[in-house]
């Protein structure tokens, strides 16, 4: 655990930085966007640095439209781009979540767990809180799907950013649904801390 926040606390430094010391400021979303990446093996101060980057996104303003991550032609354009960013950008800070969730999540509880029962309750629960963050940014993910779904857009689609429109359809139908995941996820976590909370001197 020491080492886990060590490892953020060197990342930090690192971003601080970049940001004093980078040839250009990073002041709006498409730029914090653009520093989200994903690891071949993502550790947790990898995913720690994501959640910063994305929440950073989310936050701040957009660039003028000349400067989108898919080409804007009009002011409907420009409208629809907006919610499919947030709701993507939502969508990734499940996900970083999620993985930041697992780091502690102890799959079962095995009865030789027993000695490191207080530890892995521990563990457990900031699993929880992950998970339970999770579910924040989907009920914002599924606000900005809902806009990016409205009639007026029925015929418009933003080829550049295909994967984004993609994700707004499947919420819109019911085929992405986190609030689904977490539940079971959260739900499942629940039933091991209720065998880790049953042990006691007898269990090992």
């Amino acid at each position: 655990m020491k080492r886990f926040f060590k490892s953020v606390s060197v990342s930090a430094a690192i971003v601080l930085f970049t940001l004093l010391f980078s040839s250009y400021a990073i002041t709006f979303k498409e730029q914090y966007y653009k520093l989200y990446h994903v690891h071949y093996q993502q550790y947790p101060d990898d995913v720690m640095e994501n959640i910063y980057w994305l929440e950073r996104a989310v936050a701040a303003d957009f660039a003028n439209p000349q400067f989108a991550l898919t080409h804007i032609k009009d002011k409907k354009d420009w409208e629809k781009y907006r919610y499919l960013f947030m709701m993507h950008v939502n969508l990734k800070l499940i996900e970083q979540h999620m993985r930041l969730g697992r780091t502690w999540d102890k799959k079962i509880a095995y009865f030789y767990d027993a000695p490191w029962k207080e530890e892995y309750l521990r563990d457990l629960e900031t699993a929880e809180r992950c998970y339970r963050a999770g579910l924040y940014y989907w009920t914002e993910a599924k606000i900005w799907a809902e806009k990016a779904n409205q009639s007026k857009f029925k015929f418009l689609y933003l080829t550049g950013i295909q994967n984004w429109e993609d994700e707004s359809y499947r919420i819109d139908r019911g085929e992405l649904n986190y609030e689904k995941i977490l539940n079971r996820e959260l739900a499942r976590l629940q039933k091991v801390k209720e065998s880790f909370i049953a042990m006691d001197e007898n269990t090992y």
